[in-house]
């Protein structure tokens, strides 16, 4: 009995003790983390911080000007003059960091001081294309044409800026491109020139419109990079209006699959760039009896085995109409 006592009073202790220390030891732990910093720390947290700022944001002295890049750049700097990004020379609220040739090639004292040195300043043509974007979208990030330029598919497919664009000899006054569209599209997208050159065709050729009319390169959330209307309806819209409604009666194909349903977009062998050549089939790969397709099924008293009638002869208002649900008028 006395043993038994015994052990239930040093376990009631134990208890006790593990209570205090529980309550006593996170009380002590907050208070050290609430004691005011000793000299030595204070030291360390400035240099880091002192270590830390200096690496990040160079100082005035370390920007040379454009005028000191020109003594050695002299042809770069007369074709660089000439373009918009001659501006900034002017803009004295963004700090020399945003200024002239250090505006994107950052601080030349140090490239200036090592005779040149070229690991001492952003060399472009040294840098993945990651990079470059990045350099380049540090100004150009604003806008709606470049708000999905990261996710863009020129981006994943590791296009810098500097493809299509020279800051210094660019060959085109507007958006300073190294070659005048359709040609500089054309140098990876070779397989949409001869589309370009079928007989029915957007006159992307003959310069009556361009390959970024339709699709914005620097990124869109439409597949294929296509721009939207001012609607955000298909970019077709922009030119052909009279397609675009609202109409009463809608053809849901074109408000679900779009143009491209029934039209090539770049150019195709038939007329209206259709995707086949008779209307009648094109027609049937949706109204047809079978039970993959919502579409109505063409009546039993359209006779299919002779194609001397399209069926745009009756239904003429194939894209809506505002007076006949099956587009007769």
């Amino acid at each position: 009995m006395r043993y038994r006592c015994w052990t239930t009073h040093i376990g009631v202790s134990r208890l006790l003790g593990l209570l205090i220390a529980s309550t006593l030891f996170p009380a002590v732990a907050l208070a050290q983390a609430q004691a005011p910093p000793t000299s030595s720390d204070k030291t360390a947290s400035a240099t880091q911080q002192k270590t830390a700022s200096s690496k990040s944001e160079p100082s005035p002295a370390d920007y040379v000007g454009s005028e000191t890049c020109k003594t050695c750049h002299a042809e770069v700097f007369n074709g660089w003059e000439k373009t918009a990004h001659w501006q900034t020379t002017l803009d004295t609220k963004g700090g020399p960091s945003r200024q002239g040739c250090e505006g994107c090639h950052g601080p030349g004292a140090a490239h200036v001081a090592g005779g040149g040195d070229k690991n001492k300043i952003f060399v472009f043509e040294q840098h993945s294309a990651k990079e470059i974007n990045a350099r380049c979208l540090s100004c150009h990030a604003g806008g709606t044409q470049h708000m999905n330029a990261l996710n863009s598919l020129h981006s994943r497919a590791d296009v810098s800026c500097t493809s299509c664009h020279s800051p210094h000899h660019a060959q085109t006054k507007e958006f300073l491109l190294v070659k005048s569209q359709p040609e500089l599209c054309y140098g990876c997208h070779l397989q949409q020139k001869p589309q370009f050159e079928m007989p029915f065709h957007h006159r992307v050729n003959e310069g009556l419109l361009v390959c970024s009319d339709c699709h914005n390169v620097h990124g869109s959330v439409k597949p294929k990079q296509v721009r939207n209307s001012s609607t955000q309806d298909a970019v077709c819209f922009k030119c052909h209006t009279d397609k675009q409604g609202p109409f009463v009666f809608e053809h849901e194909v074109v408000k679900v699959d779009g143009c491209q349903a029934c039209h090539l977009p770049h150019g195709g062998p038939n007329p209206h760039m259709l995707k086949v050549s008779n209307v009648n089939l094109l027609c049937l790969q949706c109204h047809t009896t079978s039970s993959f397709s919502n579409a109505p099924g063409t009546p039993s008293f359209h006779n299919q085995n002779t194609f001397f009638q399209a069926c745009t002869l009756c239904h003429v208002e194939i894209h809506g109409s505002n007076f006949s649900s099956t587009f007769f008028k």
